[in-house]
């Protein structure tokens, strides 16, 4: 049967606004993998804002995948305006759609929802196509009798070493190679994943996943020489939501590609390396360890449990350099509870540490949904979020770049925050003048 693989593209606009892809859609890639693997014939296919209508005649399933929700609104128009014949699969799955799968069975009207670690769950709805019956079917939301059920959930891969390598194929090479990407060089290079999952509780992060699973160091280095053969990279960048986890895995990954002379990045916390980790990873090619610093003050650091200490920040920053590993800070500005004082508690740690750091991102915060702040509404006096009061169902608010709304407390916190952020976007800017990114808000590494 044939299948179509719906995505959004949503281009990066942190860099002085430039327009620059992001990474590919692993998601989709997975997917198409294993649909292919099982013997489908597979299409993916790209929409954006004002370019989402689609001819899908001749398609037996289209699946639509929604990785944010700032993305939702241009997968539900392409479902509602694009072509189809005859009566195909409609599935839905993403980030969205896993903290919010009834009303996006609603709001959509797919035959199924995907929750949680799609690859089994999608084959399985693949092939019950013509029964549309998926009460059996793990990991879904779906209709029965009129209402919308939960099946059981989906119990997660003991292995993903087991999952083929991503569809690359089935993209364009401009779409996966790129040269202006890895720590602020020109090494043509592509982006992996490593792993999934994070274990940490940051409120400000939409953790889909807690349970973490690597690959292998042997499967890790079986798709980095497959990407050298087929593009002739240079090196890559690990996009995990939180690649240093586990030092063993780290280890066992970075031990296994040391002779292949690439050069690579990752995120991480601060507490989860120490000087022997970060030795080995030197050695095998890392140049750069991007660090979620978020914010110099233990007020905020603690309301945003992130149970990290500018002192870990401090001595992470030193032991990566003494290793030869550049450092990007994130830092997140705007949290609730922000104010003049925790700004300039961070403005003094950045300063403190500027020496040794390579690159900086500033973000300014957007309460992402999902979150355990978005939930709580109440509780940090957030504004303008879906289970309040004039909710206009604009999920495209919630985008990560450049966003300046008003998100909580009155107007004279806002001021704050604003006069605040103003400063510390000056400092970087002034610090770095051509290695920073500012305006936006992410959900890693956390």
């Amino acid at each position: 049967m044939h299948v179509a693989l719906v995505y959004p593209e949503v281009l990066d606009l942190a860099r002085f606004k430039e327009k620059r892809r992001e990474f590919p859609p692993f998601g989709v890639l997975y997917l198409a993998a294993v649909a292919e693997q099982a013997g489908h014939d597979v299409s993916i296919v790209k929409v954006t804002h004002g370019d989402h209508v689609r001819d899908f005649s001749g398609a037996d399933a289209v699946a639509f995948t929604i990785p944010s929700s700032a993305t939702y609104g241009v997968i539900r128009d392409c479902r509602r305006d694009s072509r189809y014949s005859g009566d195909p699969l409609i599935l839905v799955g993403g980030v969205h759609p896993n903290f919010y799968p009834e009303q996006t069975l609603a709001d959509i009207e797919p035959d199924a929802v995907g929750i949680g670690e799609g690859e089994e769950t999608f084959l399985q709805l693949l092939d019950h196509t013509h029964s549309r019956r998926f009460e059996d079917v793990d990991g879904i939301c779906c209709l029965q009798g009129g209402k919308a059920i939960r099946t059981r959930p989906r119990t997660l891969l003991r292995s993903i070493d087991a999952l083929p390598l991503p569809a690359r194929h089935l993209l364009p090479a401009e779409d996966l190679v790129m040269s202006d990407r890895l720590a602020d060089t020109d090494l043509r290079m592509a982006h992996v994943m490593f792993s999934r999952g994070c274990p940490f509780p940051c409120r400000f992060c939409a953790a889909a996943q807690t349970r973490i699973q690597y690959r292998s160091g042997a499967s890790a280095r079986r798709e980095l020489l497959d990407l050298v053969e087929r593009f002739g990279i240079e090196g890559f960048a690990i996009v995990d939501d939180n690649f240093i986890v586990n030092k063993n895995k780290v280890r066992d990954i970075a031990t296994n590609i040391v002779g292949l002379g690439l050069r690579w990045s990752a995120l991480s916390r601060v507490d989860t390396v120490d000087e022997a980790l970060l030795a080995d990873m030197a050695r095998s090619g890392c140049l750069e360890i991007k660090y979620g610093m978020e914010s110099g003050s233990p007020t905020i650091l603690k309301a945003m449990r992130k149970n990290i200490t500018a002192d870990q920040i401090r001595r992470t920053v030193r032991w990566s350099r003494n290793a030869g590993i550049n450092v990007k800070l994130f830092l997140i500005h705007g949290y609730p509870g922000e104010g003049r004082q925790t700004t300039g508690e961070t403005i003094d740690l950045l300063t403190e540490l500027a020496p040794l750091i390579d690159r900086v991102s500033l973000f300014r915060f957007v309460p992402l949904p999902g979150t355990y702040v978005y939930d709580h509404p109440e509780e940090f006096d957030l504004h303008g979020t879906s289970s309040q009061p004039g909710w206009g169902g604009d999920w495209s608010q919630y985008h990560i770049h450049h966003n300046h709304r008003h998100w909580w407390g009155t107007d004279e916190q806002f001021a704050a925050v604003q006069a605040g952020y103003e400063e510390l976007a000056s400092l970087v800017a002034t610090l770095w003048p051509d290695r920073h990114e500012s305006g936006l808000s992410r959900p890693a590494p956390r």
